[in-house]
């Protein structure tokens, strides 16, 4: 069964799976996990900060961390800095931080030699521009989030955002792609309300 969209310029397909069957026929892998990896990756790198992505919050990640001279990501609720966009607003410029996360950060560490950005709503202009430097073929991965179970969930707002990127890009849409570039259009003057108002907000 042929599930890799390569006749496809743009494709987009869901986590681990997506990655999995877009990453070795495409000249860039997008991660889009809006509510939490993606965005606050994009306010820490905007404040000077560089991020290493981790699997999990384990004894293992504060020795990563260690290891490289970084800090280790709090969880949410022990304040400091976390995977919550809005704790990264005042880091400080040259701070390297390790954030561990089961969604957008696994996925980043599973792309292989693939060259791979991360989107959210808020840079997905800059993705694109970006991303068009190393190819055309150009896939989007919206993380989603997990069942209890660890099965997928897939979620709106990391559809929204593929689509945001994807219809900054030029190219043939796979149907996948169109989907997603269809809920963004669907919603684009309404963001706040939809990300308030769905399940994962």
């Amino acid at each position: 069964m042929l599930l890799d969209q390569s006749e496809y310029d743009l494709r987009c397909e869901w986590g681990m799976a997506g990655v999995r069957a877009l990453a070795p026929i495409s000249d860039v892998l997008v991660i889009v996990d809006v509510l939490s990896f993606s965005t606050a990756v994009d306010i820490a790198l905007a404040n000077g900060a560089s991020v290493l992505p981790y699997h999990w919050r384990d004894d293992s990640a504060a020795a990563f961390a260690a290891s490289k001279g970084a800090l280790l990501a709090s969880h949410v609720s022990e304040g400091g800095y976390s995977l919550s966009p809005a704790s990264l607003q005042s880091i400080a410029a040259g701070t390297a931080l390790v954030l561990p996360s089961p969604n957008g950060s696994a996925l980043s560490l599973s792309v292989g030699d693939t060259i791979t950005f991360t989107a959210c709503i808020r840079n997905c202009g800059a993705v694109a521009t970006g991303a068009r430097e190393y190819g055309s073929h150009i896939s989007a991965i919206p993380a989603g989030e997990k069942w209890s179970d660890g099965s997928l969930r897939p979620a709106i707002e990391d559809l929204i955002g593929a689509g945001a990127l994807l219809a900054s890009l030029p190219g043939r849409l796979s149907p996948e792609a169109e989907i997603a570039v269809a809920a963004f259009e669907r919603f684009r003057r309404s963001l706040y309300d939809v990300l308030v108002r769905c399940s994962s907000g």
